[in-house]
C-alpha cells in the first residue's frame, strides 16, 4: 500500500534528511558558487587581456595595410605614365615596353619599404598584360606564376571588391589583396597572411592556443584541420568571448578589421585558464567536494544506525496492522536501544497473538452455542396446527392422510431433533423441506402447490440446516390463504461470481410479495423480529449465514409477481 504524501513529510526519515540538507546544502552551494564565480572572473580577465592584445595587433595590421593602400592611391595619382599601359601597345611598342619596365622597377623598389607586403601589380584588361612586382625578400618572389594567373583570373571574372582588403586564397598560400581601379587599369598589392600574423606566435596562449586570421565567413586561413577536428567555431563578437569545442572547451576572442572583410582571432584552451586559478580557489573546490562527500557519508551513517532499525520496526508494525501476527523483528546487530525496542516489540506481539487465539476460540464456542440455539427454535404454532389437523382428519376418518401426515411429522421432528451440526447435505435439507411442505399441503389441500429442482451433482453439497425450510415456512405464513392458490418454486444451481463458484438457492412464490416498507428494511438488513416472533426465520437465517461464512454468503430479497429470495453461499462438498 502506497503511503500518502503527507505521511512521508511527517516521517522521521524525511525530517532527519531535510534537517541535514537544510544545514549542509547552503554551505555546499555557496562554496560551489564561489568556485564557479572565481572561475568566471579568471576567465573574464584572461578573455579581456587577450581581447586587448588582439585589438592591439589588429590595429597594427590595419596600420600596415593603411600605409600600403595610401601608397597605392598616391602612386596612382602621381604616375603620369600609367596611361601608356592603358592603351594598345601597338601605338608605340617601344614606349609601351619602356614604361612597363619603369613601372616594374618603381614598384619593386618601393615594395621594400612596407612590412608584410609581398607584391605590387598593375593589370591592363585591355592588353591582358600584368605587371607583377614582387618584394625581393618576400615569399612571392619565387614560383609566382600561380599567383599571377590567379590575379588575372580574379580581375577578369570580377569576383573582387575594390578599395577594400579581402582574402585572396591559393592552394598553399593565403593573401590579403587590395585593388583600386584607375581608368582601365587595376593597381593592387598582396600581403602574405602568415607574415602579417607572425608576431602573434609570441603570445602565450597555451600548448593548444592559436592566433590567426579568418575570412568574412569566419573560416581559418591556417590550421583548418585543427579547428575542424575539435569542433571549434571561430565566430566572434568584438570585445567579448564565447566558449566553443566538443570534448575540450576553448575561449574564442576576436576583432574585426576596419580595412577589409576579415578578422583576427585568438583561441585559448579553457583548461589552461583554469590551471592558472589561485591556490585558494583549489582549496574552495576541495572543501565543496569534501562537504558533498561528508553529506553522503552522513546519509549512509544515519541510514545504517538510525533509519534502517526504525524502518524494520515500522515494516513489522504495518504487517501486524494487516493481521500478520506471526511477524517478528529479526535479530540483527544494532544499537542497545533498538535491541531493547525489538525484544519488547516481539514479546508484545507474541502476547497479543496468544490473547487473540484465546479470544477467537472463545468466540467460536459462543458462535456454536448460538447456532445450536437457533437450530432448536421451533414455531409452536406449527406444532399446534399439526396436532389440530390430525384431530380433524381423525374425526373425518381419513386414516390414509393421517398416516401420511404422521409419517411426514415423524421425519420432520426427527430432522429437527437430530444431533446438531453446522451443515447438512442439500439432499437432506430438501427432504426436510419436502416433509414440511407436504404437511402444509395437507393443511391447504387446494391452495398450495410446490416444485423442487436441483442437478444431481449438487445433492451432496453441504449447507446450513433449515436454511431453505425457514423461507418456505415464511411463505406459508404470509402468502398462502384459502382464497386463491399459491405456488412455491425452489431451485438450486451452481453459478460463477467474482469470488468463484457459488451455490445459488432461489425460493419464489406467487403470493402478494413483500410490502414495500418491509422489503426496504430487509434490504437494509434491519431486524424485523417482533415480540410475537414475526420474521424470526429471516433473522435466524441471516445470522447463521454470517456466523458460518462471513462476507462470502449473501441474501437478496425482491418482488416479481410474488416474493423472491436469492441466497448465495460457497460450495462445500460433504
Amino acid at each position: 500500500m502506497r503511503k500518502p504524501v503527507s505521511s512521508l513529510f511527517n516521517s522521521l526519515r524525511f525530517k532527519l534528511i531535510a534537517g541535514l540538507m537544510f544545514v549542509m546544502l547552503p554551505i555546499v552551494l555557496f562554496l560551489i558558487y564561489t568556485n564557479f564565480y572565481s572561475i568566471q572572473v579568471v576567465r573574464n580577465q584572461v578573455a579581456q587581456s587577450n581581447s586587448n592584445m588582439i585589438s592591439l595587433y589588429m590595429g597594427l595590421i590595419d596600420k600596415s595595410l593603411s600605409d600600403i593602400d595610401n601608397y597605392l592611391l598616391k602612386y596612382a595619382s602621381e604616375e603620369t605614365g600609367l596611361y601608356i599601359l592603358d592603351r594598345s601597345p601597338w601605338i608605340d611598342i617601344d614606349l609601351y615596353k619602356m614604361e612597363r619596365i619603369w613601372q616594374f622597377k618603381q614598384l619593386v623598389n618601393n615594395a621594400t619599404y612596407y612590412e608584410g607586403l609581398d607584391y605590387f601589380f598593375v593589370y591592363s584588361p585591355l592588353n591582358q598584360d600584368l605587371v607583377y612586382a614582387p618584394k625581393q625578400t618576400g615569399s612571392a618572389n619565387f614560383d609566382n606564376q600561380s599567383i599571377q594567373d590567379a590575379i588575372v583570373s580574379l580581375i577578369d571574372d570580377g569576383h573582387f571588391e575594390t578599395r577594400r582588403w579581402s582574402v585572396f586564397r591559393l592552394s598553399d598560400r593565403d593573401y590579403l589583396l587590395y585593388t583600386i581601379k584607375v581608368g582601365g587599369l587595376y593597381i593592387g598589392a598582396g600581403v602574405n597572411a602568415r607574415d602579417v600574423t607572425g608576431p602573434l606566435d609570441l603570445l602565450d596562449l597555451g600548448a593548444d592556443g592559436r592566433a590567426l586570421l579568418v575570412d568574412g565567413n569566419h573560416e581559418p586561413l591556417k590550421n583548418e584541420s585543427f579547428f575542424r577536428e575539435r569542433g571549434i567555431d571561430l565566430s566572434y563578437t568584438p570585445n567579448s568571448y564565447r566558449l566553443s569545442g566538443m570534448d575540450d572547451r576553448y575561449l574564442v576572442i576576436g576583432d574585426h578589421s576596419d580595412k577589409g572583410d576579415f578578422g583576427l582571432v585568438a583561441v585559448v584552451p579553457d583548461q589552461g585558464i583554469l590551471q592558472k586559478l589561485p591556490y585558494l580557489q583549489r582549496i574552495i573546490l576541495f572543501i565543496a567536494l569534501g562537504s558533498v562527500f561528508i553529506l553522503l557519508l552522513t546519509f549512509y551513517f544515519m541510514r545504517r544506525v538510525v533509519l534502517r532499525p526504525i524502518n524494520r520496526i515500522v515494516l513489522a508494525m504495518r504487517r501486524i496492522q494487516e493481521g500478520q501476527l506471526e511477524t517478528r523483528i529479526a535479530k540483527k546487530p544494532t544499537s542497545n536501544e533498538f535491541e531493547l525496542m525489538n525484544e519488547t516489540f516481539n514479546s508484545m506481539v507474541t502476547d497479543i497473538q496468544k490473547l487473540k487465539i484465546d479470544v477467537y476460540e472463545e468466540q467460536l464456542i459462543n458462535q456454536k452455542a448460538e447456532l445450536k440455539h437457533m437450530q432448536l427454535q421451533i414455531n409452536p404454532h406449527f406444532f399446534l396446527n399439526s396436532l389440530n389437523i390430525v384431530y380433524y382428519l381423525a374425526q373425518e376418518k381419513k386414516y390414509g392422510l393421517i398416516q401420511e401426515l404422521s409419517l411426514s411429522l415423524i421425519r420432520y421432528f426427527r430432522f429437527m431433533f437430530r444431533s446438531h451440526t453446522d451443515h447438512v447435505r442439500v439432499q437432506d435439507e430438501l427432504g426436510h423441506t419436502n416433509n414440511y411442505l407436504n404437511i402444509q399441503k395437507i393443511r391447504f389441500p387446494r391452495s398450495l402447490t410446490y416444485t423442487i429442482s436441483i442437478p444431481d451433482d449438487l445433492l451432496d453439497c453441504c449447507i446450513p440446516p433449515l436454511i431453505i425450510q425457514s423461507f418456505a415456512e415464511n411463505t406459508i405464513k404470509h402468502a398462502v390463504n384459502t382464497d386463491e392458490p399459491t405456488h412455491i418454486e425452489i431451485s438450486i444451481q451452481q453459478v460463477s461470481r467474482d469470488d468463484g463458484d457459488q451455490l445459488h438457492i432461489r425460493i419464489r412464490d406467487t403470493g402478494p410479495g413483500y410490502e414495500i416498507e418491509v422489503l426496504e428494511k430487509l434490504r437494509q438488513e434491519i431486524n424485523l423480529t417482533t415480540k410475537e416472533g414475526e420474521h424470526i426465520g429471516i433473522w435466524n437465517a441471516r445470522q447463521r449465514l454470517r456466523l458460518l461464512y462471513g462476507d462470502q454468503a449473501t441474501i437478496a430479497f425482491s418482488n416479481d409477481n410474488g416474493a423472491i429470495v436469492n441466497i448465495f453461499m460457497p460450495i462445500m462438498k460433504g
